[in-house]
């Protein structure tokens, strides 16, 4: 299993603070996968009370990662 990072999803988690390995970690382990758009699924996790989900893309093994973020567990939970 192999994890790839767009340059958006590099900015965007260095931006929010994130650690590469919780944002791995979720899509390994999510609490719950949704489908989204262009064949992406969101992986989403509750950390510490709050909702961290991951965009990505899956190509064989090779995962690539769209973006990653906190959202409101009231929404999306």
């Amino acid at each position: 299993m192999k994890f790839e990072y767009t340059n958006h999803a590099e900015a965007k988690i260095l931006e929010r603070r994130l650690k590469k390995k919780l944002v791995e970690d979720i899509i390994i382990k999510p609490d719950r996968i949704l489908p989204s758009v262009s064949n992406r699924k969101i992986a989403q996790r509750s950390v510490n009370g709050r909702l961290l989900r991951v965009i990505y893309e899956e190509t064989g093994e090779v995962y690539i990662i769209i973006t990653a973020y906190y959202a409101d567990i009231e929404r999306y939970g």
